[in-house]
């Protein structure tokens, strides 16, 4: 038997509609700026014709689920929501072809990807990594899993409010690179597991919040996704 220095974390996981069992969270794989809109918001528009999808990644430790409050986190004045479809792996897959990916997809939640904006801007404009705007503690909010396997979402109403006030409204037939462009394009890069998330990517109007916000998104045919943000620790 296998005696560790201090108990290891749990396995990171969340609940799954219609099911006792729990889903298994191997790794949080994000897209970056994958709607037109967003990307021009952010100062960075995109040409699908000449660049591929690019990703970063985020610590399972990250993850909290849907009604949580989190705490405003530190080091930071300006803590962004970005509303997002998720994407469940439930097959492994490398170099899948597009016509193929539907084999890999379990479902779908609703996610946050609660971003340190100012702290992302500054690594980005000097050229470092993202990760202390990105890799937050319980910045990565996921909603129950509504298991669609097989099934590659191309259109749904995609809207997030904050305190009821509507911030985010797009589709998911916005997207730059859709579903199976996605799965097939990071399976080139990576073994994909079952457990894995992929956060697809949020539409234009991203914004700040502030402790006490209530945050509330919803994905069509898929469900709904809420964070509270508390005060800083």
């Amino acid at each position: 038997m296998t005696t560790y220095l201090f108990p290891p974390p749990p396995v990171a996981s969340l609940p799954i509609e219609g099911r006792a069992e729990r889903f298994p969270v191997n790794r949080l794989f994000f897209v970056g700026r994958n709607y037109h809109a967003h990307a021009v918001e952010m100062g960075k528009p995109v040409d699908k014709s000449v660049e591929r999808p690019f990703y970063f990644t985020k610590s399972p430790s990250t993850l909290v689920e849907s009604g949580s409050e989190v705490p405003y986190p530190s080091e930071t004045q300006n803590f962004h929501h970005e509303m997002e479809l998720v994407l469940a792996i439930g097959q492994a897959g490398f170099r899948v072809p597009a016509e193929q990916a539907h084999e890999l997809v379990y479902g779908y939640a609703c996610g946050l990807d609660m971003t340190r904006r100012d702290l992302q801007l500054v690594a980005r404009d000097k050229g470092r990594p993202w990760d202390l705007g990105k890799d937050v503690e319980g910045s990565s909010v996921c909603a129950p899993i509504k298991p669609l396997p097989g099934v590659v979402l191309d259109h749904g109403a995609l809207a997030m409010s904050v305190n009821g006030q509507v911030r985010q409204q797009s589709n998911v037939d916005k997207l730059i690179w859709n579903i199976r462009e996605i799965i097939a394009d990071l399976s080139l890069f990576y073994h994909l597991q079952p457990g894995d998330l992929i956060y697809t990517g949020t539409p234009e109007g991203v914004g700040p919040v502030v402790a006490g916000d209530v945050i509330e998104g919803s994905v069509e045919g898929v469900g709904t996704v809420k964070l509270v943000v508390g005060p800083a620790e």
